[in-house]
Order: C-alpha cells, then structure tokens, then sequence
C-alpha cells in the first residue's frame, strides 16, 4: 500500500491507483466532467486538476498515479482558478439555452457551473455566430454539435465498452468535433442503436429522442432487470405520472451502465400495450371465446392436460423448453420439473448467452 496525504487527510491506495480513485475511495471530493472508469480516463477536461506538491504544474487527478508520500491538495485557490477557466471556456463554446435543452436539471456542465458560481462565461466563442445544426435523422439519437464539450466519453464508450468505433473525433484544435452517424444513411453505419453513447453524454448534445417527453425532476426512478435474456442487465425505469418513459442502463455486475438495443429500446413500451395479456384466460368450449379465468383455474387446467398426456403416452411424449429471456434460475427449474414432473428427459433451452 502507498501512503499519501489529500486535504491534510492521512491516507492509503493501492499501488497503480489514479489520485481520483484514492481519493473517491476515502470520500474526498474531486470534481470531473470526461471521466468515466476504466472507459474514459484521458483528463481531456481538465476540471479534475490538483496541487501536488513540489510539482510547478497542476495535474489531472483520473490519469496521474498515486506516489509515496505525495501531499495533494483539491481545492487550492489555484486549484479553484483552474476550473473557473477551464468551465468559463467549455461554456463559451456551448449553448446556453437550459431552458429548451431536454437536459436541463440532468446536465453535468450545468451542475458544475452551478458549483463554480458560473451564470455568463467571460470569453466569446471562437466560432462566432456560426450555428451547428443538430443531426436528427436517425430515429432514436439525436446530436446537437452547439451542445459538445468534446469529452469524448461517447467515443470511448462506443469503442471500448461496445467494440463499434461507430464515432470519432475529426480535426483538431478550436475546428475539433465529434463526428456521428446520425445523418442520412445512418442506418448504413456501424451503428447499432444501443445508445450507450448518449447516456455516456454528460451534456444534451447527444440524446436519446424520447427525453423530450420528460424532465429529470419529473420522473421517479425504479431499478429492475431487463426481461429480454439471462444476462441479467440492471436498468432503471423512468417512470412519469404511473406511465414508464424511458429506461437506463445501472451499474448491475453483469452490464455496468450499459444496455444493448433491445434493452434500451424494446423493455418497456409493451407494459401499456392494448394488446397486452394482463391476466389467464379459458377458452369455452361452448361458444370458442376465450373467457377470464383465476390463476388457480389456469394453472389446475395447464397440469391436467399435462397429466392427461404423460398418462396415456409416456413422459417422452413430453418436452420443456425455455426461450432465452428466462433466467437461469427459471431455466433450472423448467429443466427440474420436465424431470420429475413430466418424467421425461426432452428438455433444452435457447440461451444466447
């Protein structure tokens, strides 16, 4: 273990841990803005800079490694000044229209100006008047350049965490952007619509269309599993006035943030289905309509007919088999009950993971 001090505060990291790391492990604050862990590590923002002592220079806490006794300081007025600057500049290249932005309240910038005391940056724009227009032909993301700060965490998180290396930053200096393949011809892209880059966005600038229909203040959050295989994803439900408007991806052990197409686009819109079965239904024999039936009724009729078949032709004339949005915990216990139930040994599942 390494021993150091940050804020006057005695503590110990382990050897190859970044000062943030150390530092969020002790509770001890450090503010940040392109980080993203083990994703996005490139101190491109500049916001999580510190005092080391006995160097002449500030350093990026996400990307420096911890040392013997090294004496780091988080919020020095030289520390502070630094990320004055450095916010006064991100914001003189973003637009300022919170209002409008389907951001507002879950903006990181946002919050951090709000931290810094910053209402109005102190420098002009270096690109003018000019206007980005937002690329908005693909059906589900939408990128506004206007709104970018150029952390990269999109980029990052489309090729590492995804393996897509669907964006990429073209040019360089104050001309620099992110280039997304939300235009015309989209769909011929390598991307594959997971999202994951716009829930990586910590600004409005890439966003994922249905958060138009919400504002962060008026949506409760519900953890949950994502239904569509056994992996397991983590997610949280957004749920707006009873109704579920949107989904993202939670820290689960199995998913760590991230979602896959279906699970951000296809987990939630079939709850409020019309066509939705919300309870057991009998088919009568009389007039062929299926009628409302208890659970108990439906479950007695399902292990009848099963009994009925296994008795008169033998367990083998029976087979179980669970579809991949199973669990496997249900997927053993489909396997057990075709065992022992069915007596029969006709029994596989389709899991794709």
């Amino acid at each position: 273990m390494i021993n150091l001090t940050i804020d006057g505060v005695q503590i110990e990291a382990k050897e190859g841990q970044s000062i943030l790391s150390a530092a969020r492990e002790h509770g001890i604050h450090i503010p940040t803005l392109c980080f993203l862990e083990k994703i996005n590590e490139i101190g491109s923002c500049r916001i999580c800079v510190v005092e080391v002592e006995g160097l002449n220079k500030l350093v990026t806490a996400c990307n420096t490694k911890v040392k013997e006794g090294m004496n780091i300081t988080t919020d020095s007025p030289a520390v502070i000044e630094s990320r004055k600057n450095t916010l006064h500049l991100l914001m003189a290249e973003h637009k300022t229209n919170c209002f409008k932005c389907i951001k507002n309240g879950a903006c990181e910038l946002q919050a951090m100006a709000r931290e810094y005391g910053i209402d109005v940056p102190n420098f002009k724009s270096s690109h003018g008047d000019v206007q980005h227009e937002p690329f908005n032909a693909h059906p589900f993301l939408s990128y506004d350049p206007g709104l970018c700060i150029q952390c990269q965490r999109c980029i990052s998180t489309c090729a590492k965490a995804t393996g897509r290396h669907a964006l990429s930053l073209e040019r360089n200096g104050a001309r620099v952007y992110v280039k997304v393949p939300f235009g015309e011809g989209w769909e011929n892209s390598l991307c594959e619509s997971c999202g994951n880059c716009a829930q990586a966005c910590p600004t409005g600038a890439l966003t994922i269309k249905r958060r138009k229909d919400y504002r962060e203040w008026e949506v409760k959050k519900v953890r949950t599993t994502c239904p569509h295989c056994a992996t397991g994803c983590q997610m949280d439900l957004y749920v707006k006035d009873g109704k579920i408007v949107d989904v993202q991806g939670a820290d689960g052990p199995s998913n760590h943030n991230l979602l896959c197409v279906k699970g951000r686009s296809g987990s939630f819109d079939f709850v409020d289905c019309d066509a939705r079965i919300r309870y057991p239904l009998i088919k009568n024999k009389e007039t062929g309509e299926f009628e409302r039936a208890t659970w108990d009724e439906a479950l007695n009729l399902v292990a009848s007919k099963f009994s009925e078949i296994r008795n008169q032709y033998g367990g083998e004339a029976l087979a179980g088999f669970a579809c991949s949005r199973s669990t496997n915990e249900d997927i053993y216990m489909l396997q057990k009950m075709v065992r022992t139930a069915f007596k029969s040994n006709n029994t596989d599942n389709c899991a794709r993971v």
